[in-house]
């Protein structure tokens, strides 16, 4: 027989009370899916159905959706790395104009990757010359 650890949060409660609350949590979820079963009409499939498809196949639909640029538990910081985000963007494009317009000391901001420059052909008689 499979032994668990109890959850840290019931380390304190008797095998007994902890076999209760896991009771508990799962008469809670089948309790849940039964009314969401009444209010849609939805029943399950059924082992015998679940058995007769085939496990290669994929959904028709899915409901994916784009990642989002950050993640974010407030609002509010989602908004404020979108802001840090766009204010670097600009700040490398700027530099980046800089260094097109001839400017090799342009301030690319801090975690950037700068554009590499342009290869410097070297003139064949520097190569010739004696060092």
């Amino acid at each position: 027989m499979l032994t668990l650890e109890p959850l840290p949060c019931w380390e304190h409660l008797s095998s007994e009370q902890y076999r209760h609350q896991i009771e508990c949590m799962v008469q809670e979820i089948e309790d849940t899916a039964e009314a969401q079963r009444k209010r849609t009409g939805k029943q399950p499939l059924g082992p015998d159905a679940i058995r007769r498809q085939d496990p290669r196949t994929e959904p028709n639909r899915t409901q994916k959706s784009p990642a989002p640029r950050f993640h974010a538990f407030r609002k509010g910081a989602r908004q404020e790395l979108h802001r840090l985000y766009f204010e670097f963007v600009a700040a490398f494009r700027e530099a980046a104009d800089r260094l097109r317009s001839g400017d090799r000391h342009a301030r690319f901001p801090i975690g950037s990757f700068p554009p590499h420059l342009p290869f410097v052909r070297a003139f064949p008689s520097a190569l010739l010359a004696p060092g």
